[in-house]
């Protein structure tokens, strides 16, 4: 099924149509991606940043954020850990922190290739070069979400950065053969409907491999702390939107959901998601890296995250997937 833009952004409008939409949002799942949810290991390795985005905790001007980096053996060693506990993919997160250099990151890669899983990478913007090189050293997909495709609220929430550079980013990627993943804040100050829609239209655009998408929670250190949060309801409905236009993409069940909803992450996996990534970072590292606020899990373990999580996805009558979790072509 396609939609129009009017479509989208009626739909987005009329809550009246929700069940229907969540309906077919996992009826496309179904179909084209199957029941298996892939479960990616998560390691936020720093949360030191350069840049100023104004609804991010990690922003370089919150003084108050107790920063921290982990060493490269020491990512290794996680995602060593995260391949035993049976991940297949392997998520390295960080802020845009300057002292991961090419060089540095490429020899992070190729340890953890080493091992049996799929890597990808959230990192942030890099020269062609750079990407050229990871995808080298053997990373196999990387996450840069556009945030929000509006180019003057891209400019308002973003000080010194450039939307154009962003977009030059995703090309790079797709054009170096890395799975691609972007996505979308919702509910952003001053975003309308509309804009969300040409979020969704230009994620098919794209053919982006995966798209997470998650709601807008203030942050009480930033220049947002004020606003309105955005609305689970609202997420999900992008979400499902997002499956039913882009049908055989990777979209995960993002842990902002479950922050909104004590059960957003499985009511995502309901409404079009097939993807959870579990935090294997250990306790000591999570509580400090707080893009947003009152995130879920940040007192738990790996071992626990990840037990709790599959008995959730087992509850529902999906299963764990063993295999990579690449998009299904």
């Amino acid at each position: 099924m396609e939609f129009s833009r009017n479509e989208i952004i009626d739909i987005l409008r009329d809550d009246s149509q929700n069940d229907w939409l969540f309906s077919l949002a996992d009826e496309t799942r179904k179909k084209y991606v199957g029941d298996e949810v892939h479960l990616r290991g998560l390691i936020e390795f720093s949360n030191i940043c350069r840049c100023q985005c104004k609804y991010c905790g990690l922003q370089s001007t919150n003084k108050s954020v107790e920063r921290y980096r982990i060493s490269p053996d020491d990512i290794v060693l996680y995602a060593k850990k995260a391949v035993e506990m049976g991940y297949k993919t392997i998520v390295l997160q960080s802020g845009e922190d300057e002292y991961f250099s090419k060089d540095i990151m490429c020899d992070i890669i190729k340890r953890i290739k080493e091992s049996d899983a799929a890597l990808t990478l959230s990192i942030g913007e890099r020269s062609f070069d750079d990407y050229k090189a990871f995808k080298c050293a053997g990373a196999d997909r990387y996450l840069i979400r556009i945030e929000t495709t509006d180019r003057n609220l891209y400019k308002q929430m973003h000080t010194n950065m450039d939307f154009d550079n962003r977009v030059r980013c995703l090309k790079d990627l797709k054009k170096l053969g890395f799975e691609t993943g972007t996505g979308c804040l919702v509910g952003l100050p001053n975003q309308t409907v509309e804009s969300l829609a040409d979020d969704i239209l230009f994620f098919k655009e794209i053919d982006a491999d995966m798209v997470g998408i998650g709601p807008f929670i203030a942050h009480p250190q930033t220049p947002l702390k004020d606003a309105k949060n955005g609305t689970f309801t609202l997420a999900l409905k992008v979400m499902a939107l997002t499956r039913i236009l882009l049908k055989n993409i990777n979209i995960p069940a993002t842990t902002a959901m479950e922050t909104l909803n004590p059960n957003g992450r499985i009511i995502a996996l309901q409404s079009g998601a097939n993807v959870v990534m579990p935090n294997v970072t250990t306790s000591q590292y999570r509580k400090k890296y707080e893009i947003y606020p009152n995130k879920i899990c940040i007192n738990e373990e790996p071992e626990h995250c990840r037990g709790c999580i599959e008995g959730k996805i087992k509850a529902i009558g999906r299963t764990i997937s063993k295999d990579y979790g690449f998009r299904v072509l």
